[in-house]
Parts: C-alpha cells; structure tokens; sequence
C-alpha cells in the first residue's frame, strides 16, 4: 500500500515538472502585425489672408508593421504626405523583462508628455506649437534605456543629429546629444492619476560640410533652426521661425504635469531652451501649454498608459472635448535674433469612433507678433479630420 502511494507521488510529481519543462524548451513563436493610417482634413480660415486658402488634403498616408520574437521587436513605417515618400519609426528592441528594454534607431525619444502620443493621436489635434517649434518631439537617430516600474518612469537616450537620407561625413561634422526624461506617478490607475515629471535634453550644434576655395576641407560654424507653421496641415504657412549662427549647443528643460479623475483631465507643460552660441549671446526661447480635457459621453474615466508615461486612448464610442491653450516666446532680445511670439486657443471635439477610426472637429485662433521674419497676424481656423488607423 505505502509502495503504491509512493508511485503514485512521483508520478504526479513528475507529471508538474516535465510540462514546465517542456515550456521553456518551446522556441518562442514570431508574429508579424501590419499597421497602417490615413489622414482626410478639410480646413477653413478667416480672415483670408496672407496665403490662406480653404481646402481639403491628405496629410499623411502611412504604411508598415511590427515584427516580433521572444524579447525582439522590430518596427518600420513609411509615409506618403504632399508627393513625398519618407522613413518615419524604424527601430529594433529588446525587451530584458517587464520593466527594462532597449530601443535603436530612428524613432521619439521621450521627453515631455507629447511623447506619449503620436502625431495622429494628439488629443488637441495637433502638437502644441511650442513643441512643434523647439523640436522636443521629432524623430532622432539614436538609443533609449527605458525603467518603467510601479510608480517610476524614467528613460535615457543617446542621439545623433545624421539623418537617414545623408551621410556622417555631409554634415561635416555630427551633432551628439542626450536625452532623459523622470516621471514619478503616485496614482496612475484608471480614473486617477497624479503625475509630475521632468526632461532634459543637451545636443552639440549642426554642421555643414563646406570647402575652401582650394578644394580643401574647410570649417563650417555651428547651428541650428528652430521653426513651426500655423496648426493646420491643410495650408503650410510659417508662424515662428530662427535660424541660430555660431552655436555650440541646446540645452532644453521641460517640468510637466498630468491629473486625472473620472471624466475630467487636466496636462500642462513648462517649455525652456537655451543655445549657447560661440560670440554673441545666447538665445533663449520659452514656452508652455494647457490642456482640460473631458469625457462627454461613452468611457466614464480616462485610463493610463504607463509605458508613454500618459493617459490612454479613449474607447470607441466615446465623445471628449479638449479645451487648449499655448504660448510661445521665440524672441530673444540680448541675441537680436527675433523668431515671433505666438498665442493659440482652441476647442477640440474627438469622437473615437471605433478601435480603427476617429474624427475631430477643431476651432482655434492663432496669433504671432514681433516677428522679424513674418508679418504680424492672426486667423481663425475651422477644421475637421476622419482617421483610419490600424
């Protein structure tokens, strides 16, 4: 009897262990997944002027996928806007557990809370134009390290300033720089969530390749360009613009903030830089933008994503109305260098129509004075856009 009890222990003692065994000799299966976006706009304007004309256009046409494997991911998409055809993210990850991975290539690197969300999910329909105008969230060459754990995001990055569509030794010499950004969340559940955090952002200036009369390499000076358009995709308009000679390098800093409970969210987010210039003096630029954000009707409390660091994309038939605000300094007065300053107002309403389409109706007025390279001015724009976006 003991004899039988015994083999009847082993057996089921050895019927746990061989599966788990069998489970980690399994090969880990690789998925491909297609993804893909279009973008239909239509936008009025008033008072018409300036070059302002009413239209309609598809901004962005988008083409690409997702392959994985194991802890592996890799990523490429490719877009259509305007007649032309360009690399957007193109990266390859690996994932060490649930809260580190490893990201290369060419993709956002995170700083602020715009990097939370793509250039399609914006919830105010567009970036606010000061990140627009300092480039805080455009796409760079580069490395990330991201720790997401508990009630801490934190990522480091390592860029370069080489674009996909030229070589190291065309830009004569290679802008380096490093990116972090630090989240501390004390609530992030669904329809609560308390987060404060700040980014850093340090970047050697840019360089042309350049020549001597001789033919001999010559030596090209620092520096960088910093410029947005009003917020529309249907008209192409500059709103701010500067060129910066003799630089060195941009120091950016931006503290952010995010609350949410139930219907009801409030983002904000504080805008500084500073390009240090080889003669003359610095120019200094500043910024900052507001967003309430409220569930009309449908989803009853936005949701967290941790891994952007930001609230989640509401469920399909729900109906949000995000009210906006955005201020932008490009004036600085001791480097004589006089970029515009800009107000902008909006009102947006999203309807998230289903997992794959969205539409958005959006109001906003735009200002710019002071500018040395625009004249002042202000428009009103009206604008609509139908998403489809798998």
């Amino acid at each position: 009897m003991k004899t039988k009890l015994i083999l009847s222990a082993a057996f089921i003692m050895a019927s746990a262990v061989i599966p788990s065994v069998n489970a980690q000799d399994e090969k880990p299966k690789f998925k491909f997944t297609p993804a893909g976006r279009i973008l239909l706009d239509g936008a009025v304007f008033t008072p018409h002027h300036d070059g302002f004309a009413d239209g309609v256009a598809i901004p962005d046409i988008r083409l690409g996928g997702k392959a994985e494997y194991g802890n592996w991911l890799a990523k490429i998409d490719v877009g259509y806007s305007f007649g032309k055809i360009g690399l957007k993210d193109v990266y390859l990850q690996y994932k060490f557990n649930d809260n580190n991975l490893l990201r290369g290539g060419y993709f956002v690197h995170q700083f602020g809370l715009q990097s939370a969300t793509s250039s399609s999910m914006k919830p105010s329909f567009e970036a606010p134009i000061t990140d627009t105008y300092m480039n805080a969230t455009g796409r760079n060459l580069g490395v990330m390290y991201m720790y997401d754990k508990n009630d801490f995001l934190a990522t480091a990055s390592v860029i370069v300033g080489t674009k996909l569509t030229e070589h190291a030794n065309d830009a004569g010499k290679v802008s380096v720089g490093g990116i972090s950004r630090l989240l501390w969340r004390p609530l992030h559940s669904e329809g609560k969530v308390a987060q404060v955090g700040v980014s850093g952002w340090y970047q050697s200036a840019f360089h042309n390749a350049v020549e001597n009369e001789d033919g001999t390499p010559g030596v090209s000076k620092g520096f960088f360009d910093y410029s947005a358009n009003y917020p529309t995709r249907v008209d192409q308009i500059t709103l701010l613009s500067t060129d910066i000679d003799n630089s060195r390098g941009v120091f950016k800093l931006s503290p952010e903030m995010l609350l949410s409970a139930g219907r009801f969210a409030l983002e904000g987010q504080y805008y500084y830089m500073n390009v240090n210039r080889k003669s003359g003096h610095a120019f200094v630029s500043n910024g900052a933008y507001g967003l309430l954000r409220g569930l009309i009707c449908g989803d009853s409390a936005y949701g967290y994503s941790s891994a952007d660091g930001g609230l989640a994309t509401p469920k399909p038939k729900t109906l949000e109305c995000v009210l906006g605000y955005n201020y932008t300094n490009a004036n600085s007065r001791r480097a004589g260098i006089y970029g515009g300053i800009s107000n902008d107002f909006s009102v947006t309403f999203n309807y998230y129509i289903n997992k794959y389409m969205l539409a958005r109706l959006r109001w906003s007025y735009t200002n710019v004075r002071g500018s040395s390279v625009v004249p002042d001015n202000h428009v009103n724009i009206i604008e609509a856009r139908v998403q489809f976006k798998f």
